[in-house]
């Protein structure tokens, strides 16, 4: 099945917005054309499918291929945000207002696949970027289907739950990732987490982390504060006071703007610029070689 559809919508940054559901500048899933349309495979409840969204002059259009066609073009509007209310932020802070003017186009989306943003956020636990996306690309060539669609060769679709609880031990260990994400995924794939998404952390190896990034993904919470995070408190300290700070200190500072604190977290992000690195690296490591 293929499909397209059309709608107005204020300035809208789709590279800001949909860039949290990357995973790496080589991602099997996730595209930027040439165009910079993006472009993403996505397992559908109808299905695998490919969905392209692009912008022109106000305008977001959708494209979709597949067995889940219809319920990416019926889902792509939340996906940019258009349902998002950037307005409930009230950024009264000179600081904080400038970081506004700079991402006029940053809006909160959601995809509504919790199983997704749960996967993809239990991957990354306590690992560099590097580990998780590599883990990733792995597990998706070796398990997702193609993209349907006119896409790469090499794009494929996020592989459902029931092929996640699958997966054998020797391609997890081949992947790169340790033993424990495994574990945690094979005991939520038992668990109907779509609709468990307000009690995430109930699930063993499921912390608040890995809740916030699934709810900021599936459920575009604009309040979702990703605490424990090797990066977000200097990102946040950095763009807003202008030094490194700790959780205590960034949820201190994001008090104020409770209702809107991710909000305030993907701005530092994405209008706020990188903090000066200090210090040694978080060391990536490779379970392949043990």
């Amino acid at each position: 099945m293929t499909g397209e559809r059309r709608w107005e919508c204020a300035t809208t940054s789709l590279s800001a917005t949909l860039g949290v559901h990357r995973r790496g500048a080589h991602d099997p899933a996730y595209r930027v054309a040439a165009d910079r349309s993006v472009w993403r495979a996505v397992d559908t409840p109808d299905g695998p499918g490919t969905l392209a969204l692009a912008q022109r002059s106000g305008t977001v259009s959708a494209r979709a291929w597949g067995p889940g066609a219809r319920w990416l073009l019926d889902a792509a509007p939340d996906m940019v945000g258009a349902a998002d209310r950037p307005q409930d932020l009230h950024a009264d802070d000179p600081v904080l207002a400038r970081l506004v003017e700079r991402a006029p186009g940053l809006r909160i989306g959601r995809t509504g696949r919790v199983w997704e943003a749960l996967v993809a956020s239990i991957l990354e636990q306590k690992v560099t970027g590097t580990e998780a996306y590599r883990g990733w690309r792995y597990l998706l060539s070796r398990y997702g289907e193609p993209a349907p669609g006119p896409v790469p060769a090499d794009m494929r679709v996020p592989p459902p739950r029931q092929v996640w609880r699958d997966i054998t031990e020797s391609d997890w260990h081949r992947s790169g990732l340790e033993p424990v994400r495994m574990r945690t995924i094979r005991a939520a794939a038992l668990v109907d987490v779509e609709s468990k998404v307000d009690v995430l952390t109930a699930l063993r190896g499921v912390g608040e982390w890995t809740a916030a990034h699934t709810r900021i993904r599936a459920l575009g919470d604009p309040d979702a504060v990703p605490v424990g995070d090797y990066h977000t408190p200097s990102v946040v300290g950095t763009a807003l006071v202008g030094e490194r700070i700790d959780d205590a200190r960034m949820l201190e500072l994001l008090e104020p703007y409770r209702g809107q604190r991710y909000r305030v977290v993907r701005l530092c992000e994405v209008a706020g610029g990188m903090p000066q690195r200090r210090g040694p690296r978080m060391s990536t490591r490779d379970y392949r070689d043990f």
